[in-house]
């Protein structure tokens, strides 16, 4: 679907950007924070290398003041910019950010932007953003499905129906996407959204959709991960089959 740049990007690897390792807004840390004021006012300062850092700090600290300079800078020229504004909204959640990350998601050809604005659409936790998320996890390269499978667990905070209309097309990847850690995110993700499912035919199709990536996935890891979400649940069926299938395995 995209044409990325493959000397910036690899298709095939988790595309690790330098932001990603990035800890909870809610996390304590002995490091001291970047100056609210300060940095908003690099946000609007004419060098760019002062706005990516005022970008980057956004990455850290909340600031509702920043969210429209932010938008603002969500469309620049420079990737390395949109994709510190994509984090920087990701910490700093609002509606108002929500439909130009969607267009940001449906229009930018960086893979790292992508899956920035794809993880900042996931904390944003609005149904606005649901077939966005749903189309990235069907269509887009493999680390933007990767973080698409995480977003969509966000859903389970939405409505019921929001709920209902993310499983089917996790379980579509569980069993069909070809890389094992969207799998494997995809697996942990039906997990937490069947937490809060009554135990109906979806559900139902969620929990055989992990049992089948427990039996017979190729990979260890998805298999793994595909026995956790459903030990989490609890769900009696689950748990007899998953002891006959080792016992048969043991044996």
């Amino acid at each position: 679907m995209y044409n990325d740049d493959l000397s910036v990007i690899d298709i095939e690897e988790e595309l690790e950007s330098p932001l990603d390792a990035l800890e909870s807004v809610d996390s304590d840390s002995e490091v001291e924070k970047p100056d609210p004021d300060e940095m908003l006012a690099l946000l609007t300062a004419p060098e760019k290398s002062q706005q990516i850092l005022a970008t980057r700090a956004f990455c850290e600290i909340q600031d509702e003041r920043a969210i429209p300079l932010l938008i603002n800078l969500l469309t620049d020229a420079c990737p390395l910019m949109r994709v510190s504004t994509a984090y920087a909204l990701g910490r700093n959640p609002s509606p108002a950010a929500v439909e130009p990350l969607i267009n940001q998601l449906n229009r930018d050809w960086n893979g790292y932007v992508r899956k920035g604005v794809v993880w900042a659409l996931g904390n944003c936790r609005d149904r606005r953003a649901l077939p966005s998320l749903i189309d990235a996890l069907k269509t887009d390269i493999s680390a933007v499905r990767l973080w698409a499978a995480s977003s969509l667990a966000q859903m389970g905070m939405l409505e019921y129906q929001d709920m209902v209309a993310s499983i089917p097309p996790l379980i579509t990847a569980l069993k069909q996407d070809p890389m094992a850690a969207v799998r494997s995110n995809c697996a942990w993700s039906l997990g937490q959204l069947c937490r809060e499912m009554p135990s109906n035919a979806i559900y139902a199709g969620a929990v055989d959709g992990l049992i089948e990536a427990f039996a017979e996935d190729e990979e260890m890891g998805v298999r793994e991960d595909a026995k956790a979400a459903l030990l989490k649940l609890g769900d009696p069926r689950a748990l007899q089959l998953i002891e006959a299938i080792e016992l048969e395995g043991f044996l």
